[in-house]
């Protein structure tokens, strides 16, 4: 699943914005009310994806460069502290990569997310998820990086 949002601020904001421990929940909230991470986004670090409900994914930040490409990969679910990396669920997708990457365009930022999803009848109801929520997602970015400060 590929999405892109040309965004009218600098590389650097948007990294912020994306990665910001204020930002960071009012732009994933398109995904869950209380969504929020546990991280600190350096490369083979582990990154705990949870909402209000203390559910969530399990993944590694597999790159990160910072201001150009960050890479997460997916490694299982999570729930009220219990981590499944072997359910058939889990397997369906454990591995798949999600990836951000800022490139410059004339002053602006193109932020493009790449999430590695196999196009089967199990995976449709999470890509019609997906293909909701990043929009809705991208369009907070760029409304929380194109603020005056």
């Amino acid at each position: 699943m590929d999405f892109n949002i040309e965004i009218n601020a600098s590389k650097e904001k948007v990294w912020d914005i994306l990665l910001g421990k204020e930002t960071y929940p009012q732009w994933t909230k398109a995904f869950s009310e209380d969504s929020n991470v546990i991280t600190d986004w350096k490369k083979g670090s582990k990154a705990l994806f949870h909402d209000g409900n203390n559910k969530g994914m399990v993944s590694r930040i597999a790159e990160n460069i910072p201001n150009e490409f960050l890479s997460i990969e997916h490694l299982g679910m999570y729930d009220n502290g219990v981590e499944d990396y072997e359910s058939e669920q889990v397997k369906m997708w454990a591995g798949a990569k999600e990836n951000y990457t800022l490139t410059n365009v004339d002053g602006k930022t193109n932020l493009h997310i790449y999430m590695e999803m196999d196009e089967n009848d199990a995976n449709k109801p999470m890509i019609d998820m997906f293909a909701d929520m990043w929009p809705k997602a991208l369009a907070k970015v760029k409304e929380l990086a194109e603020k005056v400060d």
